[in-house]
């Protein structure tokens, strides 16, 4: 994966007494995790995983005949956008300016910042990395009229004559951003076609918060968002507020993104737009949260397999103080927690270099900064100090922005590349 970057003993579970390295290089360092030659807490990902991963959501977008933006945040890593853009993406999509600049530094240049912009310091940074790029093209959401106001203000102030590219956000009663209703959006297409500092790209939603891992009441939920959404998309078409050349549909998390193909094939409209599909936790999916919901999605799509879970974090057990509970060496500092709390999926007895499933009754009951509590039946196994246990993590997001760097490993726990994060 490029681009390259150097490692040294700056960064967080890279080996102290160690030279620096760059990450092209890595492979030749010889390092396996389970001969304990990185200190723990150590994160991983799988690179056949990985690749699993990327191949397959790429192949789901191109069989649906629609493009495929993965979202940057996810991982912030100039690697893995590197890998999604070789690998066929149509762009990155970001929640930040900041996180654009990433993306363009990584090779993007198309984006869509699935978020309002707002700031003059974030107009002004769009500003200039369109200016620096002439082939960039980024769209961001706006939900209000007050909201293009701002951006006037923007340009007034700078005397600019940029027409940044939008897309309103159609939203969800009780929930985040967008415009509540058609009446909204019209009034909003019809400002945005009168003002010369934007100019309108398509519709776009988001529909991951109606989610209740319960296709009885997902599939019902998100075709009432799509129909709006259409509505919407003829509404301003017919008054002539989109582009004359494939207007962008956008919407999708990681979660139920199969819901929302329909709207982004243009279903119910009479001319050809640009469905784009915004997926970003798929990359290394996860061991808890997207595991349940892409069950639904394996059964709704009729597959038997998706997507797998490619990132874990190592920890070494350090203290057994009573009977049921170990002490591991990994804690908030190193692992998710917003969801819930990580699964044990692997036991590497100390001196091993095999991993072995951890017993099903291995549990975490809490994180402190540097500690997870592993609760276990001493009758299923008892897990000894200098063992290593991996841990499974449920929504991948904040895993990755706790590490500097992260190791890619083969199927044998060999070191052979590594991602940097730019969080």
């Amino acid at each position: 994966m490029q681009p390259d970057f150097l490692i040294d003993a700056r960064s967080k579970s890279y080996p102290l007494a160690a030279a620096p390295t760059q990450a092209s290089a890595l492979a030749a360092r010889g390092w396996n995790v389970l001969r304990d030659d990185l200190p723990y807490p150590l994160a991983v990902i799988r690179q056949s995983a990985l690749a699993h991963n990327a191949r397959w959501m790429q192949d789901y977008a191109a069989r649906r005949q629609i493009q495929f933006a993965p979202h940057g945040k996810t991982t912030m890593s100039p690697q893995l956008f590197d890998l999604q853009l070789q690998g066929g993406a149509w762009g990155l999509t970001f929640a930040t300016i900041f996180q654009l600049a990433v993306g363009v530094e990584a090779g993007a240049r198309r984006a869509i910042i699935a978020n309002q912009v707002v700031a003059p310091a974030d107009l002004d940074g769009l500003d200039a990395l369109l200016s620096q790029h002439a082939d960039l093209r980024v769209w961001f959401l706006v939900d209000s009229i007050s909201q293009l106001r701002c951006i006037e203000d923007w340009s007034r102030a700078r005397n600019s004559a940029r027409r940044f590219d939008v897309l309103i956000e159609v939203g969800i009663s009780g929930q985040r951003t967008g415009v509540r209703s058609q009446e909204e959006a019209l009034a909003l297409a019809q400002a945005i076609h009168a003002s010369g500092s934007a100019q309108l790209g398509g519709i776009e939603c988001y529909e991951g918060g109606l989610t209740q891992c319960d296709s009885a009441h997902d599939i019902p939920a998100v075709a009432e968002l799509v129909r709006r959404v259409v509505e919407i998309a003829k509404a301003c078409d017919a008054q002539g507020l989109l582009p004359e050349e494939a207007p962008i549909l956008s919407a999708g998390g990681s979660a139920i993104f199969d819901l929302v193909v329909p709207l982004l094939q243009g279903a119910g409209l009479s001319r050809a737009f640009t469905g784009v599909l915004r997926s970003g936790c798929y990359i290394t999916h996860d061991h808890g949260n997207y595991r349940r919901l892409l069950k639904l999605v394996e059964q709704r799509e009729g597959v038997d397999e998706s997507l797998q879970a490619a990132l874990e974090v190592w920890a070494m057990v350090q203290s057994v103080p009573e009977p049921g509970l170990a002490l591991l060496t990994c804690g908030r500092r190193d692992i998710s927690y917003d969801l819930e709390m990580p699964s044990v999926q692997r036991h590497a007895p100390r001196g091993s270099q095999a991993a072995q499933p951890a017993p099903a009754g291995w549990t975490i009951s809490a994180l402190n900064d540097q500690h997870a509590y592993l609760r276990f039946d001493p009758a299923q196994g008892v897990p000894a100090v200098g063992d290593r246990i991996a841990l499974g993590i449920s929504h991948p997001c904040t895993t990755f922005d706790k590490w500097r760097w992260i190791p890619v490993v083969d199927d044998a726990w060999n070191l052979v590349d590594a991602i940097e994060t730019r969080f």
